[in-house]
């Protein structure tokens, strides 16, 4: 049995992100989730706001106003259209069922003209409509995540005219779409129903072929079957399957916290957390040896661990995040405390920074009473030190000071979790030459 489960450990760990991602996928159809509306596959829903604490997702930036799409290719391709925005930052991100970044559209990647891009299925090899771009999706069940640069509640009507604009329509008349896949009713709920949803997706979406080969080794668990045998498994399996279940999600939370991104006073740089894909690189994707995860056994890990910590993050190269879980000196971050980041130089980037402020471990933004999750260059009103440098103060209640009270990020109550992000960043960020500041705890509150 001890074989059977650390055999489901490691299924646990590998398929993970496609089940927490599918069953996202479904919510978004069904419920949408807080801000964003609900949407059929092939439609676009919108968000009328930046993100706030109703809006439960893992790790959800509250930077920009969302757009999201879930894609189902099984009736044929899609057509994209996307408007002028005038040089404001968007991406349109694209993920496959795995998870996997396999292409953007927006600033970075293809400019901010208006443009049109078709979504084909795998192996589709029909003829795109002159002047489209073609892109082809690993899976027919995918995501687009849309992100739209928001200067605040005035700039909203501009950001929403570019949502409507946005669309997407099938080429032709379309098919028929298969949709999700559906368990088999009679499995029971819990780690039992977590093995069925895998078992299920691996069926309707294979991933790519080096992990084709790779999964014939969970057969033992059943993971191949065509119909279930987890309505009826053997004592054993049972077993096997929930013991399993515990390691892998254990290694999973582990990995999240003391995985091997590398740490800069007291900060994961997580730059590296979405180079997991090794196979597919559409319109907007960099493939190169610094942002391909060149070993295949880590890259499942890591991918795990983004899942958990970051669902639908963009790459690096789009988006760097860097997270932190400790102070200066490795001890956690708790609201009970105050602290301090003192920037010498705030982030070097094309686009915008900022500190987001979330719980653990659901890693959610919590209300405050200023409602202000994040703090960045676009925030009105810092407060900048005569030689230039910027001071933020993390901290359950709002600082005496006037200036630092500008400058003013607030904690949770309990443990919690910020992360930097830094959108289209410069190389600076990669090589060393910026450092980001540490988290300094003060033995006083502002």
């Amino acid at each position: 049995m001890s074989d059977l489960a650390e055999l489901a450990a490691e299924a646990y760990v590998y398929g993970f992100p496609m089940v927490v991602d599918l069953d996202e996928v479904g919510r978004f159809t069904r419920d949408g989730m807080g801000s964003v509306e609900p949407a059929p596959f092939n439609r676009f829903g919108h968000a009328a706001a930046l993100a706030g604490p109703k809006d439960t997702f893992v790790s959800i930036n509250n930077d920009t106003v969302y757009s999201a799409a879930q894609l189902d290719l099984s009736g044929g391709p899609l057509l994209l259209r996307v408007p002028d925005t005038g040089g404001r930052y968007y991406v349109l991100q694209f993920v496959d069922a795995w998870t996997d970044n396999f292409a953007y559209v927006g600033r970075r990647a293809t400019g901010t003209a208006a443009g049109e891009f078709l979504l084909v299925p795998p192996d589709w090899d029909g003829e795109v409509p002159p002047g489209t771009k073609r892109i082809t999706v690993p899976t027919t069940v995918a995501s687009i995540v849309g992100r739209w640069a928001c200067d605040g509640v005035h700039d909203l009507p501009a950001v929403r005219a570019l949502q409507r604009a946005t669309t997407l329509e099938p080429l032709g008349d379309g098919a028929p779409c298969d949709g999700l896949p559906v368990p088999e009713s009679a499995v029971a709920e819990g780690e039992l129903l977590f093995f069925e949803k895998l078992r299920t997706g691996m069926r309707a979406f294979p991933p790519a072929p080096t992990d084709q080969a790779y999964q014939q080794k969970f057969a033992p668990l059943g993971l191949l079957d065509s119909s279930s045998p987890y309505v009826s498994p053997s004592a054993e399996l049972e077993r096997a399957l929930r013991t399993g279940h515990q390691r892998g999600k254990d290694r999973v939370e582990y990995a999240t916290t003391h995985g091997t991104s590398p740490e800069q006073n007291g900060w994961k740089l997580t730059y590296d957390a979405f180079s997991y894909n090794l196979e597919f690189f559409e319109v907007g994707t960099v493939n190169s040896p610094q942002w391909v995860l060149q070993d295949r056994d880590a890259s499942r890990t890591v991918r795990a661990a983004a899942a958990r910590a970051g669902l639908w993050g963009n790459h690096g190269y789009e988006a760097a995040y860097a997270m932190a879980w400790d102070d200066e000196d490795g001890k956690p971050l708790d609201g009970a405390q105050a602290y301090t980041m003192r920037f010498e130089a705030t982030p070097p980037v094309d686009a915008f920074w900022s500190v987001t402020m979330y719980d653990t471990p659901r890693y959610y933004l919590v209300d405050n009473p200023i409602g202000r999750y994040s703090i960045g260059d676009r925030t009105a009103d810092l407060h900048y030190d005569r030689d230039d440098s910027l001071t933020l103060y993390l901290q359950p209640e709002r600082p005496a000071e006037r200036a630092a009270a500008a400058n003013w990020l607030p904690t949770p109550p309990g443990p919690f979790r910020p992360i930097l992000r830094m959108y289209q960043p410069h190389p600076a960020v990669f090589d060393g030459r910026y450092s980001i500041p540490p988290i300094t705890r003060q033995e006083h509150p502002a």
